[in-house]
């Protein structure tokens, strides 16, 4: 395989961590599969390699979707609010109507149950316009990728979302790591501003992650 295609390949394992999650969660929700039958091994195995435990990841995925639809029933039309989840914190970004709908988005999330922490990104102002949607999508996709070509860090400990150009970085990281990301965000075409929402371990505590963490052979096929 040539240095292209391992690029390619690491991209699209890593695209496809989402994917297989979400389709994990769908089925334990409807009681049509266990937690993880089903997903690929490629996903499989970055799932394992994310450094919250795998209930966790189901509680984020849960909360975000919990929180989603609450948000709609509740505002409607008159917000567009993205909800982010990492470890149980939960990143509000985009735009409300006015500070009422705010203060009421505010309370719906806190009330879904799971959450630990709130980060309020909301911004009292009309929506961005599709053209700077797309672009903030684009930055997103620029970030994650220069993580994943980033060969000091391991991207599957970063979640990126990108709002009118700022863009917040999460994660369970050491501080060397959270530098070393805001860097490489910070050089990436688009970006206006970098927010850290980090939680931080020590180097210690990433070593025992690291040697807990199961090897590929572990979600092989007949495991």
């Amino acid at each position: 395989m040539n240095a292209s295609s391992a690029l390619l390949a690491r991209r699209g394992l890593l695209l496809l961590t989402a994917g297989a999650l979400g389709a994990s969660l769908l089925g334990a929700l409807s009681g049509c599969a266990p937690l993880v039958a089903g997903a690929a091994v490629g996903g499989a195995v970055l799932v394992a390699t994310d450094r919250r435990t795998t209930a966790t990841q189901l509680e984020d995925q849960t909360i975000e979707m919990k929180a989603s639809h609450r948000l709609r029933e509740q505002l409607g039309e008159r917000a567009r609010i993205n909800v982010t989840s990492y470890n149980r914190r939960v990143l509000l970004t985009g735009e409300v109507a006015s500070e009422a709908d705010r203060q009421t988005a505010l309370r719906v999330v806190r009330g879904v149950e799971n959450v630990l922490g709130l980060i309020d990104e909301l911004a009292v102002m009309g929506s961005p316009s599709l053209t700077a949607r797309s672009a903030d999508a684009l930055v997103t996709a620029r970030v994650k990728a220069a993580l994943v070509d980033a060969k000091d860090l391991s991207a599957n400990a970063f979640k990126v979302t990108t709002e009118r150009g700022t863009v917040y970085l999460m994660g369970l990281v050491t501080p060397r790591e959270a530098d070393r990301a805001t860097e490489i965000a910070r050089s990436i075409s688009g970006v206006q501003r970098v927010v850290r929402v980090f939680e931080f371990i020590t180097e210690a505590d990433l070593a025992r992650m690291q040697a807990a963490r199961p090897s590929a052979a572990d979600h092989s096929p007949g495991r």
